[in-house]
Protein backbone atom coordinates (compact mmCIF):
# COMPACT_ATOMS: atom_id res chain seq x y z
CA UNK A 1 0.00 0.00 0.00
CA UNK A 2 1.33 3.44 -0.89
CA UNK A 3 1.83 5.70 2.11
CA UNK A 4 -0.59 8.60 2.24
CA UNK A 5 0.64 12.18 1.86
CA UNK A 6 -1.61 14.35 4.01
CA UNK A 7 -2.57 17.52 2.19
CA UNK A 8 -6.29 17.92 2.86
CA UNK A 9 -9.26 16.46 4.72
CA UNK A 10 -9.75 13.53 2.34
CA UNK A 11 -6.09 12.48 2.48
CA UNK A 12 -6.13 12.87 6.27
CA UNK A 13 -9.07 10.48 6.53
CA UNK A 14 -7.28 8.07 4.17
CA UNK A 15 -4.09 8.21 6.28
CA UNK A 16 -6.01 7.57 9.52
CA UNK A 17 -7.75 4.63 7.84
CA UNK A 18 -4.37 3.27 6.76
CA UNK A 19 -2.84 3.56 10.22
CA UNK A 20 -5.85 1.92 11.87
CA UNK A 21 -5.47 -1.00 9.43
CA UNK A 22 -9.12 -1.96 9.78
CA UNK A 23 -10.61 -0.90 6.47
CA UNK A 24 -13.26 -3.62 6.68
CA UNK A 25 -14.69 -2.13 9.88
CA UNK A 26 -17.08 0.39 8.35
CA UNK A 27 -18.42 1.46 11.74
CA UNK A 28 -14.93 2.44 12.83
CA UNK A 29 -14.15 4.20 9.56
CA UNK A 30 -17.38 6.17 9.80
CA UNK A 31 -16.21 7.40 13.21
CA UNK A 32 -13.08 9.05 11.81
CA UNK A 33 -14.74 12.50 11.42
CA UNK A 34 -15.60 12.33 15.14
CA UNK A 35 -12.01 11.43 16.04
CA UNK A 36 -10.83 14.45 14.04
CA UNK A 37 -13.39 16.68 15.77
CA UNK A 38 -12.23 15.51 19.21
CA UNK A 39 -8.60 16.10 18.25
CA UNK A 40 -9.48 19.67 17.19
CA UNK A 41 -11.14 20.27 20.54
CA UNK A 42 -7.86 19.28 22.20
CA UNK A 43 -5.88 21.57 19.87
CA UNK A 44 -8.10 24.50 20.84
CA UNK A 45 -7.51 23.87 24.54
CA UNK A 46 -3.76 23.41 24.33
CA UNK A 47 -2.35 25.47 21.46
CA UNK A 48 -1.41 29.13 21.92
CA UNK A 49 0.32 30.22 18.72
CA UNK A 50 0.29 33.35 16.56
CA UNK A 51 -1.59 31.61 13.73
CA UNK A 52 -4.63 31.53 16.02
CA UNK A 53 -4.65 35.30 16.45
CA UNK A 54 -7.11 37.33 14.44
CA UNK A 55 -8.22 40.95 14.19
CA UNK A 56 -11.80 42.13 13.86
CA UNK A 57 -13.48 45.52 14.03
CA UNK A 58 -16.96 46.63 14.99
CA UNK A 59 -18.68 49.99 14.59
CA UNK A 60 -20.40 51.33 17.70
CA UNK A 61 -23.50 53.45 17.04
CA UNK A 62 -24.62 55.47 20.10
CA UNK A 63 -28.24 55.72 18.90
CA UNK A 64 -28.74 51.97 18.72
CA UNK A 65 -30.78 50.22 21.42
CA UNK A 66 -27.75 48.89 23.32
CA UNK A 67 -24.60 50.59 22.01
CA UNK A 68 -22.52 49.22 24.87
CA UNK A 69 -22.79 45.64 23.56
CA UNK A 70 -20.79 44.15 20.68
CA UNK A 71 -21.12 40.57 19.47
CA UNK A 72 -17.97 38.49 19.72
CA UNK A 73 -16.65 36.90 16.50
CA UNK A 74 -18.13 33.47 15.87
CA UNK A 75 -14.69 31.82 16.05
CA UNK A 76 -13.76 33.62 19.29
CA UNK A 77 -11.80 31.68 21.91
CA UNK A 78 -10.14 34.29 24.13
CA UNK A 79 -9.36 38.00 24.02
CA UNK A 80 -5.87 39.40 23.55
CA UNK A 81 -6.57 43.13 23.27
CA UNK A 82 -9.40 45.63 22.72
CA UNK A 83 -8.81 49.22 21.61
CA UNK A 84 -10.55 52.13 19.91
CA UNK A 85 -9.07 52.28 16.42
CA UNK A 86 -10.98 55.40 15.34
CA UNK A 87 -9.14 57.63 17.85
CA UNK A 88 -5.57 58.90 17.57
CA UNK A 89 -3.06 56.59 19.30
CA UNK A 90 -5.76 53.89 19.42
CA UNK A 91 -6.24 53.81 23.21
CA UNK A 92 -6.47 50.33 24.68
CA UNK A 93 -9.40 49.35 26.89
CA UNK A 94 -8.69 47.60 30.17
CA UNK A 95 -10.59 44.52 31.27
CA UNK A 96 -13.01 44.60 34.18
CA UNK A 97 -14.91 41.73 35.72
CA UNK A 98 -18.71 41.87 35.45
CA UNK A 99 -18.91 42.95 39.11
CA UNK A 100 -16.28 45.67 38.59
CA UNK A 101 -18.14 46.88 35.50
CA UNK A 102 -21.38 47.22 37.46
CA UNK A 103 -19.57 49.04 40.27
CA UNK A 104 -17.97 51.43 37.76
CA UNK A 105 -21.33 52.29 36.20
CA UNK A 106 -23.02 52.75 39.59
CA UNK A 107 -20.25 55.00 40.95
CA UNK A 108 -20.60 57.32 37.92
CA UNK A 109 -24.36 57.30 37.61
CA UNK A 110 -24.15 55.28 34.39
CA UNK A 111 -22.96 58.39 32.54
CA UNK A 112 -22.08 57.92 28.87
CA UNK A 113 -18.59 58.67 27.62
CA UNK A 114 -15.63 57.36 25.68
CA UNK A 115 -15.23 53.65 26.46
CA UNK A 116 -12.25 52.98 28.72
CA UNK A 117 -12.94 49.42 29.85
CA UNK A 118 -14.61 46.27 28.65
CA UNK A 119 -15.91 43.03 30.02
CA UNK A 120 -17.06 39.83 28.34
CA UNK A 121 -20.56 38.61 29.00
CA UNK A 122 -21.67 35.43 27.25
CA UNK A 123 -21.15 35.98 23.53
CA UNK A 124 -20.81 39.76 23.77
CA UNK A 125 -18.36 42.46 24.78
CA UNK A 126 -19.73 45.15 27.06
CA UNK A 127 -18.10 48.58 26.70
CA UNK A 128 -17.76 50.72 29.82
CA UNK A 129 -18.95 53.45 30.05
CA UNK A 130 -21.72 53.30 27.45
CA UNK A 131 -20.40 54.97 24.26
CA UNK A 132 -21.41 58.60 23.73
CA UNK A 133 -20.42 58.77 20.05
CA UNK A 134 -19.48 56.66 17.04
CA UNK A 135 -16.41 54.52 17.68
CA UNK A 136 -14.65 51.74 15.81
CA UNK A 137 -13.61 49.00 18.20
CA UNK A 138 -10.71 46.76 17.24
CA UNK A 139 -10.40 43.32 18.79
CA UNK A 140 -7.30 41.15 18.71
CA UNK A 141 -8.45 37.71 19.75
CA UNK A 142 -7.48 34.08 19.67
CA UNK A 143 -9.66 32.02 17.36
CA UNK A 144 -10.39 28.33 17.37
CA UNK A 145 -8.58 26.20 14.82
CA UNK A 146 -10.89 26.20 11.75
CA UNK A 147 -12.67 22.84 11.77
CA UNK A 148 -11.95 20.47 8.92
CA UNK A 149 -14.74 18.79 6.99
CA UNK A 150 -15.63 17.72 3.48
CA UNK A 151 -16.56 21.38 2.89
CA UNK A 152 -13.43 22.80 4.55
CA UNK A 153 -10.64 20.74 3.05
CA UNK A 154 -7.69 22.33 4.81
CA UNK A 155 -6.56 24.91 7.34
CA UNK A 156 -3.29 26.41 8.55
CA UNK A 157 -2.68 23.64 11.12
CA UNK A 158 -3.13 20.76 8.69
CA UNK A 159 -0.73 22.46 6.27
CA UNK A 160 1.79 23.28 9.01
CA UNK A 161 1.56 20.11 11.10
CA UNK A 162 -0.35 17.22 9.49
CA UNK A 163 1.22 14.91 12.10
CA UNK A 164 -0.74 16.72 14.83
CA UNK A 165 -4.00 15.80 13.12
CA UNK A 166 -2.88 12.23 12.45
CA UNK A 167 -1.68 11.54 16.00
CA UNK A 168 -4.61 13.40 17.53
CA UNK A 169 -7.23 11.40 15.63
CA UNK A 170 -5.42 8.10 16.25
CA UNK A 171 -5.25 8.88 19.97
CA UNK A 172 -9.02 9.43 20.03
CA UNK A 173 -9.55 6.19 18.09
CA UNK A 174 -7.45 4.01 20.40
CA UNK A 175 -9.91 3.85 23.36
CA UNK A 176 -12.79 3.29 20.93
CA UNK A 177 -11.16 0.15 19.52
CA UNK A 178 -9.86 -0.83 22.98
CA UNK A 179 -6.23 -0.65 21.85
CA UNK A 180 -4.76 0.42 25.20
CA UNK A 181 -1.17 -0.13 24.09
CA UNK A 182 -1.55 2.51 21.40
CA UNK A 183 -2.95 5.16 23.76
CA UNK A 184 0.52 5.79 25.17
CA UNK A 185 2.17 5.63 21.74
CA UNK A 186 -0.15 8.12 20.06
CA UNK A 187 -0.42 10.21 23.22
CA UNK A 188 3.35 10.66 23.46
CA UNK A 189 3.60 11.46 19.76
CA UNK A 190 0.84 14.08 20.03
CA UNK A 191 2.35 15.73 23.12
CA UNK A 192 5.73 15.97 21.38
CA UNK A 193 4.14 17.45 18.26
CA UNK A 194 2.07 20.04 20.12
CA UNK A 195 5.11 21.02 22.22
CA UNK A 196 7.20 21.59 19.09
CA UNK A 197 4.41 23.66 17.51
CA UNK A 198 4.19 25.82 20.65
CA UNK A 199 7.96 26.29 20.84
CA UNK A 200 8.16 27.23 17.18
CA UNK A 201 5.28 29.64 17.73
CA UNK A 202 7.22 31.36 20.51
CA UNK A 203 10.35 31.49 18.35
CA UNK A 204 8.52 33.05 15.41
CA UNK A 205 6.80 35.58 17.66
CA UNK A 206 9.98 36.77 19.35
CA UNK A 207 12.33 36.08 16.41
CA UNK A 208 14.42 33.72 18.53
CA UNK A 209 16.42 36.67 19.84
CA UNK A 210 17.27 37.31 23.49
CA UNK A 211 15.48 40.12 25.26
CA UNK A 212 17.72 43.18 25.36
CA UNK A 213 18.04 45.02 28.66
CA UNK A 214 18.46 48.72 28.00
CA UNK A 215 20.28 50.98 30.43
CA UNK A 216 19.55 54.67 30.98
CA UNK A 217 23.25 55.33 31.41
CA UNK A 218 25.96 55.55 28.80
CA UNK A 219 26.84 52.33 27.04
CA UNK A 220 30.53 51.49 27.53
Amino acid sequence: MTAQTITDYASLVAAITEYLAREEDTTLINRIPTFIQLAEAKFNRELRVRQMEQRATALVLPNSDEPEYISLPLDFQSMRRVRISSIDCKPELTFLSVVQADEYRTSRGNTKGRPRHFTIFGTEIELIPTPDSDYTIEMIYRQNVPALSSDTATNWLLTFAPDAYLYGALLEAAPYIKDDDRIQVWGSALVSTLDSISKLGMTSTFNAGPLAVRSNGATP
